[in-house]
């Protein structure tokens, strides 16, 4: 695991050099082609190295960190255009990308605290340094203020656990059993807050709306998946516990969920559409993660994977759009499919994609946790059927409303989608959608 972890700090210089773009981004491809090959043990954690290992959960992870930082860096060619602190921008997605590794593939709690908490900071340059609009700032004092004042409980948990049982190494934990309250609370507040759960989601789509396109990206393909993966490596010390008040979440996300699918028709602005629409599929994860069977586990983080390739690649796909226009408005956004008819293929693709349509893992995910709340609890089928309808809903609504009727008098000026945009799709729609193929590996872990 080390060797990856040099090769990226090793990209830093690089990141100052002049017309160093796309080598940086040629060079995370090849990290990304070189840690595919990496040989697992299924049943534990292996290649070992000093405090980090790799299973197939952190795997997964692993690659959608390195894949998402590579297809930023090609969505942002703009900045590479008018030379806009290009060199800080590389050097920025470079430190994230460290970061994000290194949360998914260290095995001491504490430092994946640390770590957890130092990627927000390298997102919040982002959202603050490449933001559009002057309310970035509050954006970022609503991102940094939601997780950090959650994150507090969950530093005094890791040092109570410390206390308690001399050891926080993820993987010697399931030997535990910490049936208290007050630390299953103060552990998993933290990564229900980054998911976000609905009630404390506020932050996120401020951040989303305000954010450039490669804040936007990282925030919905890796940001909200840092809670999923904690709540999935601490559950295994508090599943006592967790069987007794997993009611509170389950219903919580679930209500929210429809709520927030409804909250979506209302929307005026492509980005906070998007963005309310990942806290309804995130409210899907938390249940899944809750439940704690076999079906809600597995499904949970293939939506999560699933769930990061389409939500990024349709914040792409509203970018291609504001960067010809000059606006995400729905009202002015209208009628796309007279000025690139191609590039409408790929809203539809992805679109589909979003409401669960095959063969996307969001299907596969969808699938799995909808049949494992319903054993949970036939009565949640009346919200389950009520979130995929209206999923179904916002995306087709999104689709119609962007690609017909009569487009903005007000355009001027307008150039077609170039073979980069295509590309960038295409390497966010392809994963999503052969993945499925390979589903067998994803179940053996569990």
């Amino acid at each position: 695991m080390l060797k990856f972890m040099l090769m990226v700090i090793f990209m830093i210089p690089l990141c100052f050099m002049k017309n160093m773009f796309w080598v940086v981004q040629m060079i995370l491809f090849l990290l990304m082609f070189l840690f595919m090959n990496l040989s697992l043990n299924i049943n534990s954690c292996s290649n070992l190295s000093y405090m980090y290992s790799c299973d197939l959960l952190s795997f997964g992870l692993i690659l959608l960190s390195i894949w998402i930082c590579l297809l930023m860096i090609m969505a942002s060619e703009n900045l590479f255009k008018m030379n806009f602190y290009v060199n800080f921008f590389l050097f920025n997605v470079i430190v994230l990308l460290l970061m994000l590794y290194m949360t998914f593939s260290v095995m001491n709690l504490f430092m994946f605290y640390l770590f957890f908490e130092g990627s927000l900071i390298p997102t919040l340059m982002l959202i603050i340094g490449w933001g559009y609009q002057p309310e970035r700032i509050q954006a970022g004092m609503y991102l940094l203020f939601y997780t950090l004042f959650a994150s507090l409980p969950l530093l005094m948990g890791i040092f109570y656990l410390y206390n308690q049982i001399n050891c926080i190494m993820i993987y010697f934990l399931k030997f535990y059993n910490m049936n208290f309250c007050l630390l299953y609370i103060s552990m998993i507040l933290a990564f229900l807050v980054s998911m976000p759960m609905y009630m404390v989601h506020l932050w996120l789509p401020k951040a989303h709306v305000e954010a450039p396109v490669s804040g936007s990206m990282i925030l919905a393909g890796i940001m909200l998946k840092l809670g999923g993966y904690g709540l999935l490596r601490i559950m295994i010390f508090l599943q006592e516990i967790n069987m007794k008040l997993n009611y509170i979440w389950i219903v919580i996300s679930l209500i929210g969920g429809f709520y927030i699918s409804l909250k979506c028709f209302c929307q005026v602005d492509i980005k906070s559409l998007i963005a309310y629409s990942s806290v309804a599929h995130m409210s899907f994860v938390i249940c899944g993660v809750m439940i704690m069977n076999y079906w809600g586990v597995l499904g949970s983080y293939l939506l999560m994977i699933g769930h990061g390739l389409c939500s990024s690649g349709m914040f792409c796909l509203a970018n291609i759009n504001y960067e010809r226009i000059g606006s995400r408005s729905l009202m002015i956004n209208k009628g796309m499919i007279n000025f690139m008819p191609s590039m409408s293929l790929w809203w539809f693709l992805l679109l589909s994609s979003n409401m669960a349509a095959p063969p996307s893992l969001n299907l596969m995910g969808e699938i799995m946790l909808i049949n494992s709340l319903i054993s949970w609890c036939s009565f949640s089928m009346i919200m389950l059927m009520l979130i995929s309808f209206f999923s179904a809903g916002y995306s087709l609504y999104l689709y119609s409303y962007t690609q017909h009727g009569k487009y903005y008098q007000g355009i001027f000026m307008f150039y077609m989608g170039s073979s980069r945009e295509y590309l960038l799709l295409l390497l966010h729609w392809f994963p999503l959608n052969i993945l499925v193929m390979k589903i067998d590996y994803v179940m053996i872990w569990f």
